[in-house]
């Protein structure tokens, strides 16, 4: 996916050319470690990721033959609806370890945008977790079960976590945009129905900032008369292009989600251990569809600016230490998040006991739903609906 050229421009000029501006150095540098690595951190954190993973696999194998299969036979839409009803529940997991476990402070600032049904949100990348943290702001709007990501491909191979991308249908892309494009036009033209609701979640710069991927940014915008970003790099267009044609028509709004952290750049097992980060700021603006402009080279520059307005909010953010208009969205509640934590893991204690000490017939289960989501999984297979649809079919859809 290629930057398309813009007339917009920022920076020094020097010999009448555009100089490189170093990257901001509050976004780049890590300061120290918010927690120590305890063993007893670790230990607990140990704890932690067996208890995500074993909850996620049970509630598939014993699930989702249920509702990704069965019921969609019936019903594509609540073959959905009761797929990302339980996907959520799970979800739920992580906000409450990272909020109530970890004490990790999140700062929601910008907008108090209303809970929409259908919108298409678009982050800045800066580090391999950016992604988790949206849904913190998701369950504050009860819609993070609705969730979804375009991801690279390269995660399908994940075990246990492939199934749940396949399942939840999220969009693996090979960042290769002759490739990627029909993939992402015939995936999105399933999610039109304005009765399924959908966050799909987008980002643009196509990678996790660094200061070597800041630097060759940089150099692409000189040549092309494009801003100089110091804190984000610049959008990959296209794909954002796409996804606002393909749902410009059954979208409620797009956010704008800039996302900055205290002190430390965290990491997945930096979560997981409970050490860093110690704040989460995230920014939120929301956009009428009807503010965004059709074409595609308009939708460029649109999304261009855009990100040279984050980059301006991110340079603020690194003197003044937070984002304008903070407090937008409150606490969690603890006891929905003890709630949700006792259902999940009481079931999956349950479907356990059966696995292990009950009769035979249960391993039989799981061995035939472990090979049934693999199959399906490897080879991207999606059953259509086949009773009650307008279109009956007698073969399974390869998406």
């Amino acid at each position: 996916m290629e930057c398309p050229s813009s007339t917009s421009s920022q920076g020094h000029h020097v010999n009448g050319k555009q100089s490189i501006d170093p990257p901001g150095p509050a976004i780049v540098k890590n300061g120290p470690r918010h927690r120590p690595l305890t063993p007893m951190r670790r230990c607990r954190g140990v704890l932690c990721l067996v208890v995500m993973l074993l909850t996620a696999f049970m509630m598939m194998v014993y699930l989702s033959p249920i509702t990704t299969f069965l019921v969609r036979l019936f019903s594509v839409h609540y073959s959905r609806k009761s797929t990302c009803f339980l996907f959520g529940m799970w979800l739920a997991l992580w906000p409450f370890l990272f909020e109530k476990v970890n004490k990790t402070k999140f700062i929601f600032s910008g907008e108090s945008v209303p809970p929409k049904g259908r919108v298409l949100l678009f982050a800045n990348h800066r580090t391999e977790v950016d992604w988790m943290y949206l849904w913190d702001f998701a369950l504050r709007k009860g819609h993070l079960q609705c969730i979804k990501y375009m991801l690279k491909k390269s995660l399908m191979k994940l075990p246990v976590f492939n199934w749940s991308f396949h399942l939840i249908e999220f969009i693996p892309v090979e960042r290769k945009w002759e490739i990627d494009e029909a993939i992402i036009r015939r995936r999105l033209s399933e999610f039109k129905n304005p009765r399924d609701p959908l966050w799909l979640a987008v980002f643009p710069e196509g990678t996790d900032y660094t200061e070597k991927k800041c630097i060759r940014s940089q150099e692409y915008a000189v040549e092309h008369g494009l801003p100089i970003l110091k804190n984000v790099l610049l959008p990959k267009t296209k794909g954002f292009n796409c996804c606002l044609q393909e749902l410009r028509s059954s979208i409620d709004a797009v956010y704008d989600i800039t996302i900055a952290y205290k002190h430390r750049l965290p990491t997945f097992l930096d979560n997981v251990y409970g050490i860093d980060p110690s704040e989460v700021h995230i920014h939120i603006n929301s956009i009428q569809v009807s503010d965004i402009p059709t074409s595609e080279d308009e939708v460029a520059a649109w999304l261009i600016e855009r990100f040279r307005l984050k980059d301006e909010l991110l340079s603020n953010y690194s003197k003044l230490g937070h984002f304008p208009n903070e407090g937008t969205e409150g606490e969690l509640s603890t006891l929905k998040c003890l709630a949700n934590f006792t259902v999940v893991v009481s079931v999956t204690g349950i479907l356990t006991y059966l696995t292990l000490f009950s009769s035979v017939w249960f391993k039989v289960f799981v061995a035939f739903s472990c090979v049934l989501l693999t199959v399906t999984t490897c080879y991207s297979i999606h059953l259509p609906q086949l009773i009650g649809s307008p279109e009956v079919s007698t073969r399974a859809k390869v998406a």
